[in-house]
């Protein structure tokens, strides 16, 4: 089974106003295979709490205004360090930069496929690190 065209349509709206937001490497999931719950996973960061904050206010605001999309749930607001929106087709994570390399969630997922995004959001990939070095000096841009 694979992710239905609904919820690609959601994933990708969610991929672009997340890039909008400048969130920092996104990626989608297709665990339609794995998961009777839902058909993809979206994931997304940012290094500040008030950025993640923003990135999920435009990514509610984009879906219900374009797509006529509504979260069942909306978890995590209160830190804003990792929130997650359950849109029941897919669910979308965005994380705290330091939330993001602790719990890992791509190499929970690294064995479904990758639903290829739109370029804004594929350009949006290693910027983490990017922002890692220019904020910390650090060359290897280890966020630990």
């Amino acid at each position: 089974m694979t992710a239905t065209d609904r919820s690609l349509e959601l994933i990708n709206a969610a991929a672009l106003a997340a890039a909008d937001k400048l969130a920092h490497d996104i990626i989608a999931y297709d665990v339609s295979d794995v998961l009777s719950i839902t058909d993809a996973f979206l994931l997304a960061s940012a290094p500040s709490d008030r950025q993640v904050k923003a990135i999920v206010d435009e990514i509610e605001e984009r879906l219900n205004k374009d797509l006529g999309a509504k979260p069942v749930r909306r978890e995590g607001d209160r830190e804003a360090r990792w929130v997650l929106l359950d849109y029941v087709d897919i669910v979308v994570h965005v994380q705290h930069s330091e939330e993001r390399v602790f719990y890992a969630l791509e190499r929970l997922w690294k064995d479904c496929p990758e639903i290829d995004l739109p370029e804004e959001a594929k350009a949006t990939r290693g910027k983490a690190v990017e922002h890692a070095r220019a904020t910390t000096g650090d060359e290897d841009g280890d966020l630990r």
